[in-house]
């Protein structure tokens, strides 16, 4: 993170040991350096691991999730979609504005 180099390799694969005034110091490098390289990073004080900072879980949402997660949900009653859609009908008309040379 900064100019020196002051962390180790942990035991386990991705796993980085950096001290706490380190991390505190450069945290902003730290979360750039997770997400670039998918890293972990095990937080020390005084050489005792005290927390782990890593990247977070990859969540993917398709279109074809939203389609199936919208065919589950509750659906609207009839008289609600007509109401919806004469609403609709009696707004949507282009506004024209008065001819000011007439």
């Amino acid at each position: 993170m900064s100019g020196k180099r002051t962390h180790r390799h942990q035991g386990g694969a991705g796993r980085i040991s950096v001290s706490a005034t380190e991390a505190a110091k450069n945290f902003g490098r730290l979360v750039d350096r997770i997400r670039e390289t998918r890293a972990t990073y095990v937080v020390e004080r005084a050489g005792v691991p005290v927390a782990q900072v890593g990247p977070a879980e990859r969540s993917m949402f398709t279109m074809a999730d939203l389609k199936a997660l919208l065919a589950e949900g509750p659906r609207a009653d009839d008289e609600y979609l007509k109401a919806v859609s004469r609403a609709i009908e009696s707004h949507n008309h282009p506004r024209l504005r008065k001819n000011p040379w007439s």
